[in-house]
């Protein structure tokens, strides 16, 4: 396959030129066009890698649509595929929440359910996109160590994430806050609020520290890439860093960032942030840390299409100094990289041949094309 008459986004320039894959490996890529008539004509626009997503919440989206509403798995699986492929993301890491009380997280049937969807897909080729595993531990729960432990060995697991969303912590330093949210969320009156926050506190109490350090002591042993998660104080990210964590998720202060950059840790953002203009929880802008050089990688968390937006809104705004192949590097190889995927994320020769076509319309991106492994899939 030879894509002809594009930009290129390399590591560090775009070039116009074509590129030429085979077996599903780029072969090689050229400043010049090619003059081969069965080349595919990119009329002039750009063609960057298939980008990589750390921490999706969208697959829950498709198996509870609705509140109660249990949608069957290969169906929900499908369509979760679709959308990730559609928006230029050819390699995800779905995010499955472990001890989370009130959204399943606490029910190894549940978990299994959505887990047996992936691997499923996978085995039988039914996927686009390639999906792996990011096993998000709530930590002030009494169940999420135990089913940790019974997923922990699952083959695709590619990430562990530790969180603590009890009252008074990180993203929730405001109670206000973590009351406006957890009521609109599970919708409960005040007694109900109540109770419910009550009960947070004593299993953070009990559960958080422990939780931490068994799952972390895991993570290392295994090598298995771990991510803290809503750091808000140099204290957080000292404490990450000493257990072994490579990478940030979602600092809520500008002193955590720095903090976790400084100690090594790789800081990841939400691309929603960037599209949005700051974070809805009222924590520190994305856009503020990558006008400081603070910002590694995004994810499109919440919202699939925000990801390929943000990185070419980063590359407009005047108030950092990101280019535009940084700002790609953000959603393709930086994070390939940080959980070890060094076969894919960049436009080189030898590399997984994943690949998306990006037109612009005015000051907005759409995808046009998205390659697999050579293979057209959108």
């Amino acid at each position: 396959m030879i894509i002809n008459n594009v930009k290129l986004i390399l590591e560090n320039e775009v070039v116009s030129g074509s590129l030429a894959c085979e077996n599903g490996v780029i072969q090689a890529f050229s400043d010049t066009p090619s003059q081969l008539p069965q080349a595919i004509d990119g009329e002039g626009n750009w063609l960057m890698p298939g980008m990589v997503e750390l921490h999706t919440d969208n697959l829950d989206k498709f198996f509870t649509p609705r509140p109660k509403v249990d949608w069957p798995a290969h169906s929900a699986m499908s369509s979760h595929d679709a959308l990730m492929v559609a928006n230029g993301i050819t390699t995800v890491l779905d995010a499955i929440g472990v001890g989370d009380v009130r959204d399943g997280g606490h029910r190894l049937d549940n978990l299994q359910k959505m887990i047996g969807a992936i691997q499923y897909s996978e085995k039988h080729r039914l996927n686009r996109a390639e999906h792996r595993i990011h096993l998000r531990c709530e930590l002030p729960h009494d169940s999420t160590l135990p089913l940790f432990e019974q997923l922990m060995c699952t083959p695709e697991l590619s990430l562990v994430s530790l969180m603590d969303h009890s009252p008074g912590q990180r993203q929730y330093t405001s109670l206000e806050k973590y009351r406006v949210y957890f009521q609109g969320k599970y919708n409960l009156n005040d007694t109900e609020m109540d109770e419910f926050e009550s009960s947070q506190l004593r299993f953070a109490e009990r559960w958080s520290q422990p939780n931490r350090q068994a799952i972390s002591a895991w993570c290392r042993q295994h090598r298995i890439p771990l991510a803290s998660h809503d750091d808000a104080t140099l204290a957080h990210a000292e404490e990450s860093m000493s257990i072994g964590s490579t990478i940030a998720e979602f600092p809520t202060t500008e002193e955590a960032a720095q903090a976790s950059r400084e100690r090594g840790l790789q800081v990841l953002m939400g691309a929603p942030n960037i599209v949005r203009g700051g974070s809805h929880s009222g924590n520190v802008a994305a856009h503020r840390l990558a006008s400081l050089g603070m910002l590694d990688i995004l994810s499109s968390d919440y919202y699939p299409a925000s990801l390929l937006d943000a990185a070419f809104r980063l590359a407009r705004d005047e108030s950092n100094h990101y280019q535009l192949p940084e700002t790609i590097a953000m959603v393709t190889s930086n994070p390939a990289r940080s959980i070890g995927l060094t076969d894919r994320g960049v436009i080189a020769e030898g590399k997984r041949a994943d690949l998306v076509l990006v037109t612009q319309h005015q000051q907005q991106v759409y995808v046009k094309s998205v390659w697999a492994k050579g293979r057209a899939v959108w």
